[in-house]
């Protein structure tokens, strides 16, 4: 069965928030998310459900729930409708890395190295305490008026306990940041391991893509994935003309071979020392 939303969200999210107005943000790939008005705040209600291509995306948002329940102490919470399963955290604000250097695809700014480092110092958080994110793209790392990224959108995360019931294999991620080691194992057998090497390789690529509007490997846009993966396992990469630190910074977080690449920790230490 085709499922192809939006869902509201459903009774049981309604009866734990409580909430009051509620906005529908996007429907896309399974996912119906929600910004919702409660007494503690606003909340992210995501509803899944299976997409035409992915089964998966119905067990989402309560996966993406336990993994949070490990990393934060915010009020979370998830369940099971239908269709798949909800989850609900906290809403968060700001504009995506992609948005925020708008001006630079445009030629009239350059890149922000503080925002940059923002990003960076967002994901080392995450590997300091042992887990890999697995889905690094532009478009989950939100920075603030202060320039502070929240980095979001964890459902392929791991490095922790996920229950089983909501569990599903890592088949790879948006493939425009995906690693050459993640693409060549899922053309391969179909699933991957992602890791705190492929992350950085990820966001290299979504540095790159922010700054220049392109993809660090060229394919057509409507080439079926495999081929898609088989230019990022064998394509050469666009020369990176990024102005500043970032043009020799990225090159090194995009090397072929993980163990070249150097880790969150030490993008953080060389994004800092240019500043």
């Amino acid at each position: 069965m085709i499922f192809d939303g939006p869902y509201s969200p459903p009774d049981g999210a309604l009866q734990l928030l409580n909430p009051g107005p509620a906005e529908l943000v996007f429907n896309r790939r399974g996912s119906s998310v929600w910004k919702v008005k409660t007494e503690v705040g606003p909340y992210a209600v995501k509803v899944g459900y299976p997409s035409r291509t992915h089964a998966w995306t119905a067990l989402a948002p309560a996966r993406e729930a336990a993994v949070l329940r490990q990393l934060t102490h915010e009020r979370i919470f998830s369940g099971e409708w239908k269709h798949g399963t909800w989850g609900a955290q906290p809403w968060r604000r700001g504009d995506s890395l992609y948005d925020r250097w708008a001006l630079c695809r445009d030629g009239e700014a350059e890149p922000n190295l503080g925002e940059a480092l923002s990003c960076a110092v967002a994901l080392s958080a995450l590997h300091g305490m042992g887990w890999v994110h697995g889905d690094v793209q532009p478009a989950h790392f939100l920075l603030g008026e202060s320039g502070s990224a929240f980095l979001i959108d964890l459902a392929l995360s791991s490095g922790g306990r996920i229950p089983r019931a909501y569990d599903f294999p890592y088949r790879g991620c948006l493939v425009h940041y995906e690693a050459p080691e993640v693409s060549a194992s899922v053309l391969g057998s179909g699933m991957a391991t992602p890791t705190q090497e492929s992350d950085v390789y990820a966001l290299g690529a979504a540095l790159f893509i922010s700054a220049t509007g392109w993809r660090h490997v060229a394919y057509p846009d409507d080439a079926p994935r495999d081929v898609q993966r088989q230019a990022i396992v064998a394509g050469p990469h666009r020369p990176v003309d990024v102005p500043g630190a970032l043009g020799s910074l990225i090159p090194h977080m995009l090397s072929r071979t993980p163990a070249d690449r150097p880790t969150s920790a030490e993008v953080c230490e060389m994004l800092s020392a240019a500043l």
